[in-house]
């Protein structure tokens, strides 16, 4: 009896301790998954935004920058174009972001020259047969109209030369020049100009996305704020495209949540030149290497076809994988639910190598899932059907045929016929890479592989609509340091220049490598402080200090990239920053002009609107915050407030 009575006894104990263990968990559970509000979250750091809370550090604005905005009027006397010298009309050659800054140069390049600007030809619309005839060249990414009438004070601009010039240019009459990337204002007006005057048109082609250097001596100042009128206010896309874009940012934005841009970086063309094929496996890499090869007959790559991938990747001249920015998302504190906008026509490695990031962050979206097949064949237009470039199998042959093959086949006894050969189905011929199956060397792009690229301009443009909007965006790969315009670097010269405190990332590629090079060392015992040093880094690239590491190798390659100071002003109530200069002299931060009374007092509406009582607590904030000049940017890596956000990743995990 005595017995039964203890096991009664142990069996209620193990029961009440199995309740107890069961309550445990699931208040675990609910703590992690933000059921409990930490009270050391400050509300300074958090914003009103829809059902959730926002963390500034996350979603910005940022303090130390929102004293800078966007003003690229001309500050000195600036006379209307008066007599011209001629007509300059130009062929444009690459992708969305060589198209883009060419354009620019050239715009200032008809300033200097004070001759009339052709509409550019755009050549990768003109070559594609079949797309849509309500779209010609240039109207084809961008509004026509309003680049003419934007520009209209500054450059005088023409839908096409005058008839008689017209058919002088078919038969050859007019000189026409290829500038280099970094052809001097003294090149044309030493060189071109007197070609000019005397023939009174000029053609010039332009291969590398640019036509003139990036930095101008001071006298010509005025011609950096001419690129920033031509790239941020006359170069709008055509209607279509800006409608779509817009019903995407509203679309990421339903549910009351911000969203994160990334633009992975991932191209053919950039892989090869910097020599990362080993950082792909199988097919992928012999790509790499052909079009390396090719790079190197053409003379734009002096190294060897072989290079050492890892020391490439050791020296931030390769991109990141997007494995590795899915890691550095949660080191900063995002969310497995953060939403995130994948940019960018081309992603060199398919949807594999996305997998990881997918698995970290499921809610990662792109243009063909945030929009239907009709409104993508919308923005494209109708178009003229091509022939498809996917071999067909042969005819079946007829019965009387295959006696007649029979009879002619030989004598008999007769060998068995070889078995026949494995199909080449649809999905392995589609697009670039089926080729490498069965030949040594790329053939001639197809008629429907120009259309593809010519339809790689619209997603470009469109994703650059979404990405210039974003709450946030990271670049997978940007300064590359091969002196062309990279897609990266202007959208966060654009967003330098639109919102200057929004959160955009820059972060400096050897430092993450090493990084990630120093967990790798310690599998078994890794640094417990990683995530904290992870995160202060891209905090402090995203503030002051990341403008102007980046401003140091960015400007040099592309103006746009960097459009500070030149096209920026500062209020008069902005903290005191001192100016920063690079090795020549040249500035790249700081020593903006104030901002002239009518921004000022728009500024004050827009601060009165916005002044709302739900936003008490988080405006009293700012000027706090403004009004305290001891806070440094690395006050954002967050060290102490190790759970912010109630589904913030741990540091320690």
């Amino acid at each position: 009896m005595l017995l039964k009575s203890k096991f009664k006894l142990a069996t209620a104990v193990g029961i009440v301790l199995s309740i107890l263990s069961l309550l445990v968990h699931l208040f675990l559970a609910n703590y992690s998954a933000g059921g409990i509000t930490n009270p050391s979250v400050l509300k300074d750091h958090v914003l009103p935004f829809g059902s959730r809370p926002r963390p500034r550090r996350l979603w910005g604005p940022l303090s130390t920058l929102d004293h800078l905005h966007p003003y690229a009027e001309p500050r000195k006397v600036y006379p209307a174009p008066a007599m011209q010298n001629g007509f300059i009309y130009a062929k444009i050659y690459g992708g969305f972001e060589k198209i883009q800054s060419s354009i620019c140069d050239l715009v200032a390049v008809a300033r200097l020259l004070n001759a009339t600007l052709v509409i550019p030809e755009i050549q990768a619309t003109t070559r594609a047969k079949g797309i849509s005839s309500k779209f010609k060249s240039f109207s084809y990414l961008y509004h026509e109209e309003h680049f003419i009438a934007a520009l209209s004070n500054d450059v005088p601009i023409v839908r096409g030369l005058p008839k008689d010039l017209r058919e002088a240019r078919k038969k050859i009459k007019f000189p026409t020049v290829s500038p280099k990337n970094t052809a001097t204002s003294e090149y044309y007006t030493t060189e071109v100009l007197p070609r000019l005057a005397k023939s009174k048109v000029i053609g010039i082609i332009i291969n590398g996305g640019k036509c003139l250097q990036s930095i101008l001596p001071a006298s010509l100042e005025e011609l950096q704020r001419l690129r920033c009128r031509v790239a941020f206010h006359a170069l709008k896309f055509r209607p279509e495209i800006q409608s779509l874009g817009s019903q995407i940012v509203e679309r990421l934005r339903a549910s009351g949540r911000p969203y994160l841009a990334y633009h992975p970086g991932l191209l053919r063309d950039t892989l090869a030149f910097h020599g990362c094929a080993e950082l792909f496996q199988d097919i992928h890499t012999e790509l790499i290497q052909y079009r390396r090869n090719q790079m190197i007959k053409r003379g734009t790559v002096k190294e060897q076809l072989s290079v050492d991938s890892v020391s490439m990747k050791i020296n931030g001249s390769c991109p990141l994988m997007p494995e590795e920015v899915g890691l550095l998302l949660q080191a900063l504190g995002y969310p497995s639910t953060t939403i995130i906008y994948l940019a960018g026509s081309e992603t060199f490695g398919g949807q594999r190598v996305l997998i990881p990031l997918r698995a970290m962050y499921a809610n990662l979206v792109d243009r063909t899932s945030l929009c239907t097949r009709r409104e993508l064949s919308d923005l494209v237009g109708p178009e003229a059907p091509l022939s498809s470039d996917t071999p067909h199998p042969p005819s079946p042959k007829s019965e009387k045929e295959l006696i007649e093959e029979w009879k002619k086949a030989g004598p008999r006894p007769r060998p068995l016929p070889p078995p026949p050969a494995r199909p080449f189905y649809a999905h392995e011929k589609e697009g670039w890479y089926g080729w490498i199956g069965e030949n040594d060397t790329e053939p001639d792009p197809s008629p429907i592989e120009f259309r593809r690229q010519a339809h790689r301009l619209l997603w470009d443009a469109l994703d650059y609509f979404v990405s210039v909007q974003a709450d946030a965006f990271f670049p997978g790969f940007h300064n590359d340091g091969s002196g062309w315009p990279d897609y990266s670097s202007l959208v966060m010269g654009h967003r330098l220049y639109q919102n200057s405190s929004g959160i955009t990332y820059r972060p400096d590629r050897r430092t993450v490598v090493g990084l990630f090079q120093n967990v790798s060392d310690h599998l078994y015992h890794p640094p417990r402080n990683w995530t904290l040093a992870a995160r202060q880094h891209l905090n402090n690239s995203a503030g002051i200090d990341g403008i102007i590491m980046s401003a140091m190798m960015s400007k040099p390659a592309s103006f746009l990239a960097h459009p500070l100071p030149e096209c920026s002003c500062r209020t008069a109530k902005s903290p005191a920053i001192q100016s920063v200069k690079d090795k020549h002299g040249e500035l790249l931060f700081g020593g903006e002009e104030e901002c002239p009374d009518l921004i000022v007092r728009s500024l004050a509406k827009v601060a009165t609107k916005n002044n709302e009582p739900q936003n008490e607590d988080y405006e009293g904030e700012l000027l706090e915050d403004d009004s305290s000049q001891g806070m440094q940017e690395s006050d954002r890596s967050d060290t102490n407030k190790s759970s912010e956000q109630d589904e913030e990743m741990d540091p320690d995990d």
